[in-house]
């Protein structure tokens, strides 16, 4: 079977992380200094503070940025549940918007309407790899005086108009997860170029501890640990030559995939986290792949406001986000794709029917 997500990890790897053992010290120290640095640096932040994870990443970006009980948070119901979740550990509400279609993305013209008295944020989340239309997005936010939260966990590397994803917002969050396009393991990253968030996200992940055993707020065990950081160190060092497999293998289906294929806007640079098609019949069509031994994976077959523990939203119909939800399958793009994989990949895909 053709894994649809596969990490690339080396001996450099094995080499970091002994280095890490030998010097006895595990738990968060130096090595995720260097690594908050170096990943700052490389998205062109100001600022980059380690987590443990995605998801505690987004709770800590939020917390940071003051959202808080009864506030609205503007978001999409396309994504990872860790979206909307991660503003319910704020007992915030979750408010969401329908996306577009074309892109997958939040759709800035269906934003406004959404802001009300209430509202304190928007968290937006470049899906798949592509960065949101981030132009008319901060102008919505700068007239209505709310913050944004890029959700970034699957763009590392992607660009909007020449800048990074994770740079463009109040605060950029990333997940170090195993299939993503770069890995620690686990793990997350906030970035931002403000530094009282930087500094109120560093207390935060810490148990609200401003120096040891002096606690000044709420605060969680949200840190990386040196072992994961030695492994993000290495990985970062090569995530342009990851992204530029993963353009490669974008671009050799675009030309001979005969399904409905990827939508990149002028000016946005995709990093392909996942290549995500449209099928008509898509039980019938995950057979097919089953078959013929290629993997899959479906991003997101429930939208959020549809899960079960959201009961509240049953009544919500955001049309292009269920639509999506039924006919979107993910193929294998990963850079350790053979040139022989990608073909069988193509040759079962366009042997449907």
């Amino acid at each position: 079977m053709i894994p649809v997500a596969k990490p690339i990890l080396s001996g450099e790897e094995i080499e970091e992380i002994r280095a890490v053992l030998d010097s006895g010290i595990l738990a968060q120290g130096d090595v995720v200094a260097d690594f908050e640095g170096r990943f700052a640096d490389y998205v062109g932040a100001s600022y980059a503070v380690a987590t443990n994870s995605g998801t505690s990443a987004l709770h800590a970006a939020l917390a940071s940025l003051g959202v808080g009980e009864g506030d609205e948070v503007i978001t999409t119901p396309f994504t990872f549940i860790a979206t909307a979740t991660s503003i319910m550990m704020q007992r915030a509400r979750p408010v969401f918007c329908d996306i577009d279609p074309q892109t997958y993305n939040i759709d800035p013209d269906l934003i406004a309407e959404k802001v009300t008295e209430k509202t304190t944020a928007i968290v937006v989340v470049h899906l798949y790899g592509l960065p949101c239309d981030m132009g008319p997005i901060m102008e919505i936010a700068r007239d209505q005086g709310l913050k944004v939260v890029e959700d970034a966990c699957q763009a590392h590397g992607a660009e909007y108009h020449g800048q990074k994803a994770g740079s463009i917002g109040d605060a950029g969050v990333f997940s170090f997860y195993p299939t993503k396009n770069m890995t620690t393991g686990e793990g997350g990253m906030i970035t931002t170029s403000d530094l009282e968030v930087a500094e109120r996200v560093r207390i935060f992940r810490n148990h609200g501890q401003s120096r040891r055993y002096v606690h000044e707020t709420l605060g969680y065990n949200y840190r990386m640990t040196n072992i994961a950081a030695a492994i993000g160190l290495s990985q970062l060092k090569h995530l342009d030559e990851f992204n530029a497999r993963r353009r490669e293998n974008a671009g050799y289906y675009d030309k001979n995939l005969n399904v409905k294929t990827p939508f990149v806007p002028e000016g946005r640079e995709h990093v392909y986290h996942q290549y995500t098609i449209q099928v008509e019949g898509r039980e019938e069509f995950i057979e097919h792949l089953e078959e013929n031994g290629v993997g899959y994976g479906i991003h997101y077959p429930i939208p959020a406001h549809k899960q079960p523990f959201l009961k509240d939203y049953g009544e919500l119909v955001l049309p292009n986000a269920e639509e999506a939800s039924r006919r979107v399958i993910s193929i294998p793009v990963h850079p350790g794709l053979t040139d022989e994989e990608r073909d069988m990949v193509v040759q079962t895909v366009n042997s449907y029917e």
